[in-house]
């Protein structure tokens, strides 16, 4: 990297959203309730795009890679996804049953990232989600190519950014049939 290159990077912007404070001390016992009041917030402040997230896997030789996706559903069973089986993406959840998710919602300085295993929805669930697109989406793929996975965590961490860089971050692990939350202070 150049000189020129890092003083252009320093010179970028970061952090410019519009921050809250998290109270650690009210917190909800299961993440999903967490993020759904996040997502909330995030719709409330105008967040565009507010359900598209990175998945991040990795291939056969443990090589990351990581694209774009849309967010389908959030509840007790996990966090939902869609794409064709077919894909790299099909092939490396095949090969290696667990992906990260990350959402970022900038104006609101809030990061949520998802860690698990990937297991495939009822064949039933996937075929409603391919019917709930539009029909030109619809013609793209093959009704038995398209598939719903889900993400079930192991980790779900919520990041709540600070202008002064004293960010705030809330890490749920499961802890038997429940959820452990531990508040931590970059």
């Amino acid at each position: 990297m150049t000189d020129t290159t890092k003083a252009l990077l320093r010179s970028i912007r970061a952090l410019t959203g519009s921050s809250q404070a998290l109270d650690g001390s009210n917190l909800p016992d299961d993440p999903v309730e967490l993020f759904l009041w996040w997502l909330q917030e995030a719709l409330d402040a105008g967040v565009e795009e507010s359900r598209t997230m990175a998945l991040s896997t990795v291939d056969a030789e443990g090589v990351p890679d990581s694209r774009m996706l849309i967010l389908k559903e959030v509840d007790a069973q996990g966090w939902a996804f869609a794409s064709t089986a077919s894909s790299r993406k099909g092939q490396q959840l095949r090969d290696c049953p667990a992906a990260a998710l990350t959402l970022w919602w900038q104006p609101v300085m809030r990061s949520v990232r998802v860690r698990g295993r990937v297991v495939e929805a009822e064949r039933e669930e996937s075929v409603a989600d391919l019917q709930a697109r539009s029909p030109a989406a619809q013609a793209l793929v093959s009704a038995d190519d398209w598939t719903l996975w889900r993400v079930v965590p192991d980790r779900v961490e919520f990041w709540q950014g600070s202008p002064d860089r004293a960010h705030t971050r809330v890490i749920y692990t499961p802890e038997g049939s429940s959820w452990r939350a531990e508040v931590a202070e970059e």
